[in-house]
């Protein structure tokens, strides 16, 4: 990328809420892409921006489906690692500083965002404004307003189909599998979640450098504040710091969460917590007012439990304590689920034998088959419809962790309403919900 970017160009208990469910995720993922109009053999042609670990994860796995054709990192030495990798742009892909690049390329048909976490919302915008489908990785966004910045774009680019990175969503044996024993009923009445997510990393004071050569740090920096390199901000540690990220609430959380309110039905526009109380949570350094105190240290949380409360009564604990995973507590049974295993007499005395079938994994899919989480994205493509891993899903999740990030940075409690999208009664609490982004980086709204 350039030195600087300067301006330019309840619900499945009946069948009637089940279709409201699968209307409101349909109405952002779009209507049938043009793209859908393909033969079946054509390949589609990917740009992949962000060429860290995840991003040349991605591309591999878009290889296998498609083509990638351009790869871009404000990193030279990771860009070109990608172009040459003969699982990722095998020699042939263009090559890219300036993501700007891929969007006005004529011949990528839809990008791959796996930059770090601050510069999600404004690519993934442009993208679907250059008439470009996304896939894109969690978490999508770094602020409640960029939560409506993009439903506003994905709203008016229904013809477009957006794919979010919450793998969790196509793993059947586990997560699927919990979350159709929830919605169900199997368990009953679910009580309370708890949801492990990890504790955060505690770190510093760091030293303060020149940047490697190889590396354009003001790109990097993108809409976050102009500050001196430090190694530990940068690739792989971006995410311990509130300027890029959420910590592990926007990390770990961006998956179980999801999990969990999938399960729950609460994860639909209109739905979420009402109450979020941060009061048992700790940072690595002071924070005054919710703003760190010093710019050389990590300053996410490392130490939390912050209690979420629907207006169902359903308690939601997203926690750093105890084992990383999604425990549901029902009024029937209980069941633990994380990547390695479910457990739980539910799961032992098989209480989902005949309600776990060809048909519940169609109806969890959205009326698509079964198959591995970049093949849905693929099809979605070609056949229209809403991913399994979709825009408007992903954005109810990330309203409970940047709710539960700033709960937790002001360590008290804070009250949401789920219908306007706003914290209500806590002036300095509301003042969190967005930033100003550094001049020449500004995220589009789009009309």
């Amino acid at each position: 990328m350039r030195a600087s970017f300067p301006p330019r160009r309840e619900f499945l208990r009946t069948a009637a809420l089940a279709g409201l469910a699968g209307a409101s995720a349909s109405a952002i993922a779009g209507k049938r892409p043009a793209v859908a109009q393909a033969a079946a053999s054509e390949r589609l042609r990917i740009g992949c921006i962000g060429m860290g670990g995840m991003g040349m994860s991605d591309a591999r796995d878009h290889v296998r489906l498609g083509d990638v054709v351009a790869v871009c990192d404000v990193d030279a030495d990771r860009r070109e690692r990608a172009r040459i990798d003969d699982r990722a742009g095998r020699g042939r892909a263009k090559s890219f500083r300036d993501y700007r690049c891929v969007l006005d390329c004529s011949d990528v048909d839809a990008v791959s965002i796996a930059t770090p976490d601050h510069w999600h919302t404004k690519i993934a915008i442009e993208a679907l404004e250059a008439g470009k489908h996304v896939f894109c990785q969690k978490p999508l966004t770094l602020t409640l307003e960029e939560n409506r910045l993009m439903r506003r774009a994905c709203e008016k680019h229904r013809d477009k189909t957006f794919g979010v990175g919450t793998q969790q969503r196509s793993d059947r044996p586990f997560f699927l599998r919990a979350v159709n024993l929830v919605q169900q009923g199997l368990l009953g009445e679910i009580k309370q979640v708890v949801v492990g997510i990890n504790g955060g990393e505690v770190g510093g004071p760091f030293p303060k450098t020149a940047p490697p050569a190889e590396l354009d740090w003001n790109a990097w920096l993108g809409q976050a504040p102009q500050v001196d390199y430090v190694k530990e901000r940068c690739h792989e540690q971006f995410r311990w710091w509130y300027e890029y990220s959420g910590g592990k609430f926007t990390d770990w959380g961006a998956h179980h969460v999801d999990i969990a309110l999938w399960a729950l039905g609460e994860d639909r526009p209109g739905t979420g917590p009402v109450e979020i109380d941060g009061t048992d949570c700790r940072h690595p350094i002071p924070l005054v007012d919710g703003m760190p105190t010093r710019d050389d240290s990590y300053n996410t949380a490392h130490d939390f439990s912050v209690a979420c409360r629907f207006a169902s009564g359903t308690e939601l604990i997203v926690t750093s304590r105890g084992d990383n995973g999604i425990a549901f507590e029902g009024t029937l049974g209980r069941i633990f689920v994380n990547r390695g295993r479910i457990a739980g007499k539910p799961v032992e005395e098989s209480w989902d034998a005949g309600y776990f079938g060809r048909e519940d994994l169609w109806r969890l899919y959205k009326g698509k088959p079964f198959e591995g989480h970049k093949e849905n994205f693929y099809r979605c493509l070609r056949e229209g419809g809403a991913p399994v891993s979709d825009v408007s899903s992903h954005l109810q999740t990330m309203n409970v962790c940047h709710l539960a990030a700033i709960a937790a940075r002001l360590q008290r409690t804070i009250r949401w309403d789920p219908a306007t999208e706003q914290i209500v009664g806590d002036a300095q609490a509301a003042a969190l919900q967005s930033r100003a982004a550094r001049r020449g980086f500004e995220i589009p709204i789009v009309a």
